[in-house]
C-alpha cells in the first residue's frame, strides 16, 4: 500500500468516525431539548454503546499502521497541507485515545449522561447534595482519564489539552493573574462613579414567542442558516455541529428579563456561524472541524458582544425590538436601552454576566476545578469554597447553590478543563476584531443598516475555512498578525465603558 493508498484509508475512517460521533451530537441534543425524563436510563446505555464503538474506531491499530506509512513520506511534506494537518491531529487523537482503556470511556458516557439529568434536576430543586454522589462519580473518572493520558505538573494539563491543544496550567494561570490585574481597578472605577443604568427597561413584560421571533431575526441577519439549523429551548444554551446541513441552537427564556435568551441566542449564533462555515468536504476529518476550544468561544463572544452589545448594533435593531415589545419599551431612549444591555455590575450567574466581570467568573471555576482534580477539593466541600471565593472575586454573598456551584451543566458532563477556554476565547475575540476593523472600513456603518456579511465574510476568510490546519495560537497569529495578548480586550472594555461610566 502506497502513503497516498494510506493517507486515503486515515481519511475513509475518519470520515466514519466522523458520522459515529454525529449520531451520539443527535442524541445529546435530544436528551437536552425533548427526551421524556424517564429516558435518562436507556440515554446512557446508548450513549456508552457509541462511545464504545467510537473509542474502537479511533483506537484500532490499524490506525497507528497507516499514520506510521503517511509519516514521513511526501504527502505531509508541506506543513499546511490537508494531509500534513490531518496527519498531525489524528496522530494526536490517535495517541491520547489508545491511553484510554475503552472501560473508562463507557463507564464516562454512562455517568455522565445520568449526571446530566441529576443536574438538571437539582439545579431546579436548588439541592447540591441530590446531585454530589454523581458529580463524585465524574470527577473520580477524569482523575483516571488524567492518569491514563499522562501529564506533566498537574493532572489539569492533561484535560485542559483535550479543549485547548498545547495550553497549560501554568499559562492560563498568568492569564487569569493579568487579566485581573487589569480588570479589579476597572471594576472598582465603574462602582465608584456613581452611574448606574436603568436596569428595570430589561426586567418587564416580554413574551416568550415575541423573544423567539426576535431573537430568530438577529441571528438570521448576521448570516446563521436555518435551513441548515434550528433554536430550541432547553435549560442550559449550547450549540450542536452535528454535521454539515445540521446545526442546532438552543437557549432558555424568562419572561421578565429580556437579555438572558436574546443574548444567549447571539452567542450560539456565533458558534453556529462557525459549524455551518467550517469546510464540508472535510467533514470527519480535523481539517473539517473546529481549530479549538478557545476559537470556537471567540467567535460566539464575538458575535454577541463585539457586535451584539455594540451601539451600532442597536441604532438598526432598537427600533424593530420597540415594535416588537411595544408595552415593555414605551418611552424608552436608545441611548437608556443600551446602556442598560451595558451595565457593569458584579452578578451571581456566568452566562447573565456583563464583560468587565465575566471572566472572573471562569476564574472562580478554573481554580475549583484544579482543586477537584488534584484532590485538594472534596466535592462535598465545593459549595462552600465556591461561595467564598465568589465573596473574595466579586464581593457578592451566593444565596443559594442553584445561583452557585449548580448553574452550569459543564461538570455534569464531564467538561472539567473546558471553562478557561471562555476567557481564551475572550481574548481572541477582541484581538480578532480589531484585526476586522482595521481590513475593514466602515464595519459600524454596515452594522448601523443591519449588514453583517462583510465580517461574517472576513471571519470566514481568516478562521472559518481553515478548521484544524493550524493550532489557535498560529490562527491567531495568521489573522490578526500578532500572537494572542490581553491588550485589545483592555482595549476594546475601556473604550466602551470609559464614555458610558465617565471613566479611563
Amino acid at each position: 500500500m502506497t502513503a497516498a493508498d494510506s493517507y486515503a484509508e486515515l481519511v475513509r475512517r475518519s470520515k466514519e468516525l466522523g458520522v459515529l460521533n454525529s449520531c451520539a451530537a443527535v442524541l445529546g441534543w435530544d436528551q437536552q431539548t425533548y427526551m421524556p425524563a424517564k429516558g435518562a436510563g436507556l440515554r446512557g446505555e446508548q450513549m456508552a454503546f457509541l462511545a464504545g464503538l467510537a473509542h474502537g474506531k479511533a483506537t484500532d491499530p490499524k490506525v497507528g499502521e497507516l499514520l506510521a506509512a503517511v509519516e514521513g513520506s511526501d504527502l505531509v511534506r508541506d506543513p499546511e497541507s490537508d494531509a500534513a494537518a490531518n496527519v498531525r491531529e489524528l496522530r494526536r487523537g490517535y495517541d491520547r485515545s489508545t491511553k484510554l482503556p475503552a472501560s473508562l470511556v463507557e463507564e464516562l458516557a454512562r455517568v455522565t449522561t445520568a449526571a446530566q439529568q441529576a443536574w438538571q434536576q437539582a439545579r431546579a430543586a436548588n439541592d447540591f447534595p441530590a446531585f454530589r454522589p454523581l458529580l463524585e462519580q465524574v470527577v473520580a473518572l477524569k482523575r483516571q482519564e488524567a492518569q491514563a493520558v499522562g501529564y506533566t505538573d498537574h493532572p489539569y494539563n492533561a484535560l485542559l489539552d483535550e479543549y485547548e491543544p498545547g495550553a497549560t496550567v501554568a499559562e492560563v494561570r498568568e492569564v487569569f493573574a493579568g487579566l485581573t490585574r487589569s480588570l479589579v481597578p476597572l471594576i472598582k472605577a465603574i462602582g465608584d462613579s456613581g452611574k448606574k443604568p436603568d436596569r428595570s427597561v430589561l426586567e418587564r413584560d416580554f413574551p416568550v414567542e415575541r423573544q423567539k421571533v426576535f431573537a430568530e431575526a438577529a441571528a438570521a441577519a448576521f448570516g446563521f442558516d436555518f435551513a441548515a439549523g434550528r433554536l430550541d429551548t432547553t435549560a442550559h444554551p449550547f450549540c450542536s455541529g452535528v454535521g454539515p446541513g445540521d446545526c442546532r441552537l438552543t437557549t432558555r427564556y424568562n419572561p421578565r428579563f429580556f437579555s438572558e435568551a436574546f443574548f444567549g441566542v447571539l452567542h450560539e449564533t456565533g458558534h453556529g456561524l462557525y459549524e455551518q462555515n467550517l469546510p464540508a468536504e472535510h467533514f470527519g476529518t480535523p481539517v473539517g472541524g473546529a481549530c479549538s476550544l478557545g476559537i470556537h468561544e471567540s467567535q460566539s463572544r464575538l458575535w454577541e458582544n463585539q457586535v451584539g452589545r455594540g451601539r451600532p448594533f442597536w441604532d438598526h435593531f432598537f427600533p424593530r425590538l420597540r415594535q416588537t415589545f411595544p408595552a415593555a419599551l414605551a418611552g424608552v431612549e436608545p441611548e437608556r436601552f443600551y446602556f442598560a444591555v451595558n451595565e457593569v455590575k458584579p452578578s451571581l450567574i456566568r452566562v447573565e454576566a456583563d464583560e468587565a466581570t465575566y471572566n472572573l467568573h471562569v476564574a472562580l471555576r478554573f481554580e475549583l476545578e484544579l482543586g477537584l482534580i488534584s484532590g485538594d477539593l472534596a466535592v462535598a466541600d465545593l459549595p462552600g469554597a465556591w461561595n467564598e471565593r465568589f465573596k473574595a472575586l466579586l464581593g457578592l454573598d451566593v444565596p443559594d447553590d442553584a445561583r452557585g456551584c449548580l448553574q452550569d451543566i459543564h461538570w455534569s458532563f464531564g467538561g472539567i478543563g473546558y471553562f478557561p477556554t471562555y476567557t481564551l476565547g475572550n481574548l481572541y475575540a477582541a484581538q480578532l476584531m480589531a484585526a476586522a476593523r482595521r481590513d475593514l472600513a466602515g464595519l459600524d456603518d454596515d452594522f448601523r443598516r443591519g449588514e453583517f456579511s462583510r465580517l461574517k465574510g472576513w471571519l470566514g476568510q481568516h478562521i472559518h475555512r481553515h478548521g484544524g490546519r493550524y493550532r489557535a495560537g498560529e490562527l491567531c497569529r495568521r489573522a490578526t498578525g500578532e500572537p494572542l495578548s490581553a491588550v485589545p480586550f483592555m482595549s476594546y472594555l475601556n473604550e466602551k465603558f470609559g464614555p458610558l461610566y465617565g471613566v479611563c
